[in-house]
């Protein structure tokens, strides 16, 4: 991804009060495809009018910075459910949650529970339980990636099982 192209989305989507979680830019060198992916700091979830908003606001300047050139489709959406962990704030704040990670220091990917972040060294360290109960520590400069992982059939009973309450 081009550096200055993330960090010119980024700067426009947090002007307007959001987070940008994810950028992706796929498509054919003719007709790029931006996908943006963008979270509420609130913490509530991504609505279609968030998404409406922010493509109508950074879509003008996009055209004006000729950064994407002039046949690209922008696309605004929420991270989804398995939105990807890019730093220690979304380790904090999805602490008890499943997720896969990719590290060096894991052996390869892992499923895992997020634990959460120590920072007490001055470089934070996700710290995560396997499946075994086991406690592994790991520098975030080490993951090379981690999302959430959601399972249809637990979350469909959790649902239900709070409706009946």
């Amino acid at each position: 991804m081009n550096e200055a192209l993330e960090g010119f989305v980024r700067q426009e989507v947090e002007s307007l009060g959001y987070d940008l979680v994810e950028l992706r830019k796929g498509g054919t060198g003719r007709r790029p495809v931006l996908d943006v992916r963008i979270d509420r700091r609130d913490g509530s979830k991504v609505t279609i009018d968030d998404c409406a908003l922010v493509s109508r606001a950074l879509e003008p300047r996009l055209d004006a910075s000729g950064m994407v050139g002039e046949n690209y489709v922008l696309e605004v959406s929420s991270p989804g459910v398995e939105r990807p962990l890019r730093n220690a704030d979304d380790w904090r704040r999805f602490t008890g949650r499943t997720a896969k990670v990719l590290a060096t220091s894991l052996g390869g990917r892992m499923e895992v529970e997020v634990v959460g972040v120590d920072d007490s060294t001055g470089e934070s360290v996700a710290i995560m339980r396997d499946s075994r109960g086991v406690e592994h520590r790991v520098s975030m400069s080490d993951i090379r990636e981690a999302r959430l992982v959601f399972r249809w059939n637990s979350q469909a009973r959790d649902r239900t099982e709070g409706e009946k309450k």
